[in-house]
């Protein structure tokens, strides 16, 4: 004997379940991190992910702080030490004290610059 729901549920399209809809990836938005910006917005920002580009970066492409000849001369103690650690020295103004700096880098000028007034350009 058929029971009663079978009976009633025969001939229609889905009665099996669903077959088309769960067939392919489209039910599910993309493959991968697809759909992060746009329609799977919240779960990126729920995960955590990045957005954006993310390719290459040169490793020794790293920033380094700078700082000119010029503003030595306002940071120069009485005794004329100056020690700036991970800094590089370049060589826009001028030195009118005989100054000890202690850096990372110099560039040419800014060496010649400092050596020029009597005083030392230490790489750490």
């Amino acid at each position: 004997m058929v029971r009663p729901k079978t009976k009633e549920r025969r001939g229609m399209r889905t009665y099996h379940g669903k077959h088309k809809n769960a067939r392919g990836g489209g039910s599910r938005g993309g493959r991968g991190d697809s759909g992060k910006c746009k329609h799977h917005f919240m779960r990126s920002i729920l995960l955590g992910t990045q957005m954006g580009k993310h390719g290459f970066v040169q490793p020794n492409s790293c920033d380094v702080p700078v700082l000119n000849v010029d503003v030595l001369d306002q940071m120069a103690c009485q005794d004329g030490k100056i020690e700036l650690g991970e800094t590089k020295v370049l060589g826009r103004g001028r030195v009118t004290k005989k100054l000890v700096v202690s850096a990372t880098g110099f560039s040419a000028v800014a060496r010649s610059k400092i050596e020029a007034a009597g005083g030392q350009a230490v790489v750490l």
